[in-house]
C-alpha cells in the first residue's frame, strides 16, 4: 500500500487541502478582527441633484 503512487499522490493532496483551509481561516479570521473602515464623506456619496430639483 505504501509503495502505491496513487496513495502518496492522495495522501499530498489531502495535505495541501488542510494547508490551505488552515491559511484561508488564518485569513479570514484577521480580516473579521480588524473590522472595516469607517467610509470618509466624499463627494460620490452624496446624492446628486436632478434637472428637477435646480
Amino acid at each position: 500500500m505504501w509503495r502505491d503512487p496513487g496513495t502518496w499522490i492522495a495522501l499530498g493532496v489531502s495535505a495541501l487541502f488542510i494547508v490551505a483551509g488552515f491559511v484561508m481561516h488564518r485569513v479570514f479570521t484577521n480580516i473579521l478582527k480588524r473590522g472595516s473602515p469607517e467610509p470618509a464623506d466624499s463627494p460620490t456619496d452624496k446624492p446628486k441633484a436632478t434637472h428637477h430639483e435646480q
